[in-house]
């Protein structure tokens, strides 16, 4: 098969929406079309793709993403974490980058799917492919296409890096991106797997390439000379800042920086490469995102002391600047006098601008315990935090004090535990994933969508006290027109009234009966032939 890179037309609207957000399944989307003459398309299931990628050569790998991102070996298919497909998350890093070039392998279908999902929420760059087929996955063409793709696209003119991500069939069939050239021309080349049966969530997958990326940018750091900051080098300390935030919560934690006499580093995941120099360069780092385990092990190798929260809400904030400041060696009397001049901001705004009504929260970004601190002191009768993330260190000061609030923090959060969570609480607002929202609004609970109506706002510092009061207390109002609706269309396109129809359609509880007592007898009967 001759090699081709297809590139994709970024969208024209750079908006998100909740389409984009709904949960998959980990390991799914990989379809029949392509790889499954091995029996390797996505109908395998995740425990023979894990199996054959681990007898293919991927055992290193898979342990290392079972030790950084860990899931129950226990759980079931109904206890998985919410997201999207894992790999959009190392896909966005990539595609947010100037002067990096993205490069997928896997089916088409799931190459499409990330590619919109990609274009959906703004990305203005192309998207490599190498596709494959049965013959090619099997005799080895597919890494010699994509070695002949890296070799053609790697022009330094253009390009600083390009990133190829292995999705579950190749990783699943051990197509070695290792043994691609570490440059090609003076550009750099990252090989990452992220198959869905190995990494839980596209948050975590986000980690899987910004660690990928530290880990080769140190090794330039440690064998010479690198580029420079495009601005230089900061003439004071900086604290560099672990995960995606909204636009202005780096320039809000600037400023609450500036008294204590540091400055604000770069954000990893990065804009571009050589601001990893300038990363790695910092005093301190603040993991504002607790999951990105393989990032922080990059700088803990390098020496860098990591500390964990983020300066949200009153209590949050104080912690936060005792914590960076005395990490970074700075006198107590100014961390006393930045605290002086930025909590009663903080108080006032959370004052101004109350949150009234019970909530339960739950998102998979990485960021829902830090919003459930928030609303905790903005007033809200919080009583549940589910996130898709792991338990990290890092996330303890944040548990600890939502529990001593009296808010059960679930990690690792299936949908079924965020709808149990809504169904025992009865809040006056569930703040969740596309699915927690639809059945929230179909029992005439106020909703709202985590990603684009929570997280895309400003948390941090004064800034942050004040911006989620308004669209939340909005939101809260609007049960009067939830009940008006549900009052007017009654049981109308519900349970077995569901669908399209031209009679009315009647209930018939005797076909459930039936049904459910031939699922029983199934149930029994494999059973039986597993103990034989």
């Amino acid at each position: 098969m001759v090699h081709r890179v297809i590139p994709l037309t970024p969208a024209l609207s750079p908006s998100g929406g909740e389409g984009a957000g709904t949960p998959s399944p980990a390991g799914a989307g990989e379809g029949r079309g392509e790889g499954g003459g091995d029996g390797l398309g996505c109908h395998s299931g995740k425990t023979q793709m894990h199996a054959a990628a681990m007898a293919a050569g991927k055992s290193e790998v898979l342990a290392q993403y079972a030790h950084d991102y860990p899931v129950d070996a226990k759980a079931g298919p109904h206890d998985q974490p919410q997201s999207m497909c894992p790999a959009f998350g190392s896909l966005r890093v990539g595609l947010r980058m100037r002067r990096t070039a993205t490069i997928l392998s896997g089916s088409a279908c799931c190459v499409y799917g990330l590619t919109f999902t990609s274009h959906f929420y703004g990305a203005r760059r192309s998207v490599g492919y190498v596709p494959f087929n049965s013959e090619t996955l099997v005799t080895g063409k597919l890494f010699e296409d994509i070695r002949d793709a890296v070799h053609k696209q790697a022009d330094p003119a253009h390009y600083d890096a390009i990133v190829i991500i292995n999705l579950c069939v190749p990783t699943a069939s051990g197509v070695p991106l290792k043994l691609l050239p570490r440059e090609i021309n003076g550009v750099r080349i990252i090989g990452i797997d992220v198959p869905g049966f190995g990494v839980p969530t596209h948050a975590e997958a986000k980690d899987v390439l910004a660690g990928a990326m530290l880990k080769y940018a140190r090794g330039e750091v440690e064998a010479g000379p690198v580029q420079a900051p495009k601005n230089g080098r900061s003439e004071k300390p900086t604290v560099t800042l672990l995960g995606e935030m909204f636009p202005a919560d780096p320039m809000i934690i600037g400023a609450m920086l500036e008294p204590l006499g540091l400055a604000a580093g770069p954000v990893v995941p990065t804009r571009e490469w050589r601001e990893l120099y300038a990363a790695l360069d910092g005093s301190v780092l603040a993991a504002i995102h607790p999951f990105y385990t393989a990032s922080i092990r990059e700088f803990q190798a390098a020496g860098r002391p990591v500390v964990g929260s983020a300066p949200v809400g009153c209590d949050g904030t104080e912690a936060w600047l005792q914590a960076i400041g005395t990490t970074a060696n700075v006198a107590q009397e100014k961390i006393d006098a930045a605290k002086n001049r930025f909590l009663p901001a903080i108080r006032g705004a959370l004052a101004k601008m109350p949150i009234k009504g019970r909530i339960t929260l739950s998102g998979y970004e990485g960021s829902e315990l830090l919003v459930g601190r928030l609303m905790v002191e903005s007033g809200a009768d919080l009583r549940y935090v589910g996130t898709a993330c792991p338990k990290t260190a890092w996330s303890d000061t944040d548990r600890q004090w939502l529990e001593a609030k009296g808010v059960h923090v679930q990690y690792r959060a299936s949908l079924e535990q965020d709808l149990a969570a809504m169904r025992e609480w009865q809040p006056d607002l569930a703040i969740g994933t596309t699915p927690v929202v639809q059945a929230a609004k179909q029992a005439s609970i106020p909703a709202l969508y985590f990603t684009n109506l929570i997280s895309a706002r400003p948390l941090m510092g004064p800034a942050g006290a004040g911006s989620l009061a308004q669209v939340i207390n909005g939101a809260i109002g609007n049960k009067a027109r939830f009940d008006a609706m549900s009052e007017f269309f009654g049981g109308a396109g519900k349970d077995h009234a569901a669908g399209v129809w031209e009679a009315t359609p009647k209930d018939r509880p005797e076909f459930k009966a039936e049904t459910r007592r031939q699922m029983e007898k199934l149930a029994k009967k494999r059973k039986a032939e597993q103990m034989i």
